[in-house]
């Protein structure tokens, strides 16, 4: 029951968040709206971390990599998933973020060695196939100026950065440094970064925004960064990576159905086909192959079964 609460709770707020970013857009300038949110998670997992109280130092190379995991993991990836946003509905952008879970297979392969089973291409073929039906109409003028194009773009790159991000906390997990202190280091360095960043940019700190902008603010420092991520490597330690990792295909039925609610995302019949297929190649490369031979030759049965004699 405990693994159940934990699974819904880490579907049901990433999949909101989407509609959240939304709420950041257009008053505030992005890189600042996201220092904003990096800084108030840094201060309330160091808060946490002087609850628990667990080992913090760590060698100059460790910390080399939480700087690689704020860049990638809690920085660069988050600038151009906003930016994407600018040119697309939050459920179109959370599609496209799906693709992650094919991008860390083949990012597992290259860095680590791990092999790919076939099912895993099948996925990945039918994953592909069902962004370029989603895109269609966009990638049919393959115009770099089409905006829907551009935000596509924006989309799946910092997608492969968050890839990147998270090929860097696998190496810090075998490494045996805990997730609190990794994402701890990583959200703080990523703060300090893009305060930096804003600094040396024309990025001019605003405090000028709507109720709504604060409001979606502290939902995404919060929940969508904290309580998510803990109650995600909660369901890593209880039922392992594989069964957790559904959510990645789960959380954009809610994206996708909140913005048909609010911001009036409109279906098509690439709409429908193009979704159908990223989430059926998203579950063909969590579904373990065993599990998919045994479904086939159980209806194999009874097919068999139902056959008059």
């Amino acid at each position: 029951m405990k693994s159940a609460a934990l699974y819904i709770t880490t579907v049901l707020i990433w999949g909101s968040t989407w509609l959240a970013i939304e709420f950041q857009l257009g008053d505030i300038a992005v890189e600042l709206s996201l220092f904003y949110r990096f800084a108030i998670a840094a201060l309330l997992m160091w808060l946490y971390v002087a609850y628990k109280k667990p080992k913090m130092r760590f060698n100059l190379v460790d910390h080399g990599f939480f700087v690689l995991l704020a860049l990638f993991n809690f920085g660069l990836n988050y600038l151009m998933l906003y930016w994407a946003q600018n040119h697309l509905s939050s459920a179109m952008t959370s599609i496209a973020f799906s693709m992650l879970l094919v991008m860390n297979i083949v990012n597992t392969r290259l860095f680590f060695g791990k092999p790919i089973s076939k099912r895993i291409y099948t996925g990945a073929v039918l994953a592909i196939l069902g962004i370029t039906c989603l895109f269609w109409p966009q990638l049919q003028q393959l115009n770099l100026s089409n905006s829907a194009f551009v935000g596509l773009l924006l989309a799946l790159g910092g997608t492969f950065v968050a890839s990147l991000g998270n090929m860097v906390s696998v190496r810090n997990s075998r490494k045996q440094i805990g997730v609190l202190q990794g994402n701890a280091w990583g959200m703080l360095y990523s703060a300090i970064g893009l305060a930096l960043y804003v600094f040396i940019s024309d990025v001019q700190f605003n405090f000028t925004a709507p109720t709504s902008y604060w409001l979606s603010l502290l939902y995404l420092s919060i929940f969508g960064t904290v309580i998510a991520f803990a109650c995600y490597f909660a369901l890593l330690k209880n039922i392992g990576p594989e069964k957790a990792s559904y959510v990645i295909v789960l959380f954009p039925l809610v994206a996708v159905t909140l913005s048909s609610f609010y911001e009036g995302f409109e279906w098509h019949a690439n709409t429908f086909a193009g979704f159908s297929l990223v989430l059926l190649g998203n579950a063909i490369v969590l579904t373990p192959t065993k599990r998919i031979n045994a479904f086939l030759a159980n209806r194999a049965v009874a097919r068999r079964g139902s056959v008059p004699s």
